[in-house]
C-alpha cells in the first residue's frame, strides 16, 4: 500500500481523530506535550528507562498498560481520549518517581567522558544535557555534547555509520527527548478548523 493510500485507510479508519484539524491537533498537542515533558524529565533525572526497573512489579505492570493507553489513544483516538490518557501518563511518571524515591533510590551519577581533538580542545561528552555541571570547564577550551546531539551527528553523516561494524539484532524503540513546537507541523496561513493534511499518520511516539 502507498503511503498516500495508507493515509487515507487511517482517515476513514478513525474519522474523529483528535488531530483531524489545526484546532484539534494542537488542543491535543498540548496534552501530548505536557506528558512527554514529564517523561522526560524522569528519564534525565533517573537514567533512560532506569525508572519503571526500581518499582515493584506490580507498579511497573500498571505503568505499562498506561503506556500502552497513552499510545493507542495518539495513534487513533479522538480528542477527549488523548487529553484523559496524556493526563494519566504524567500522573505515572510522577507515581513511579515517588515510589523510587520511597523506595531509598537515587538518580544516577553524573558521568563526563572527554577526549582532545588535535587543537588542544577538550571535547566533552555527557548523556544529556543536565550533567553539563558536572564539567570541569576551569582555564579549559570545552566543547560540551550531549548523546542525542551525537546522535544527530552520525545520522547527518550516514559514511560514518556505513565505515562501522554494526552489530546485528533487534532494534531499539525511538525515544522522544525533546518537545518539538506544535506550530511547525500545520500551515499557519489557514485557519484553526482546516484539515490538518497527514492527520490519519500516527505520531513518532
Amino acid at each position: 500500500m502507498s503511503k498516500m493510500a495508507d493515509k487515507a485507510a487511517q482517515a476513514e479508519a478513525h474519522p474523529n481523530r483528535w488531530d483531524k484539524s489545526h484546532g484539534t491537533y494542537l488542543v491535543g498537542q498540548a496534552a501530548v506535550d505536557g506528558a512527554d515533558a514529564q517523561a522526560i524529565a524522569c528519564e534525565e533525572f533517573w537514567g533512560p528507562g532506569r525508572l519503571r526497573l526500581l518499582v515493584d512489579d506490580q507498579l511497573r505492570e500498571k505503568f505499562d498498560r498506561q503506556r500502552y493507553r497513552y499510545a493507542q489513544a495518539i495513534q487513533g483516538g479522538e480528542l477527549i481520549d488523548v487529553q484523559r490518557e496524556a493526563a494519566r501518563m504524567t500522573l505515572a511518571w510522577k507515581t513511579l518517581d515517588k515510589a523510587a524515591r520511597a523506595a531509598g533510590h537515587w538518580r544516577r551519577p553524573a558521568e563526563v567522558w572527554e577526549t582532545t581533538l588535535s587543537d588542544g580542545t577538550v571535547v566533552a561528552i555527557v548523556q544529556t544535557l543536565v550533567d553539563a555541571k558536572a564539567v570541569r570547564t576551569e582555564g579549559r577550551q570545552v566543547a560540551l555534547y550531549s548523546l542525542e546531539e551525537i546522535a544527530r551527528l552520525i545520522e547527518g553523516y550516514p559514511g560514518v555509520v556505513k565505515a562501522k561494524q554494526l552489530w546485528p539484532g533487534a532494534r531499539v524503540e525511538p525515544v522522544r527527548k525533546s518537545i518539538a513546537d506544535p506550530l511547525d507541523a500545520i500551515d499557519k496561513a489557514t485557519g484553526l478548523d482546516s484539515p490538518l493534511e497527514g492527520g490519519g499518520d500516527p505520531l513518532p511516539f
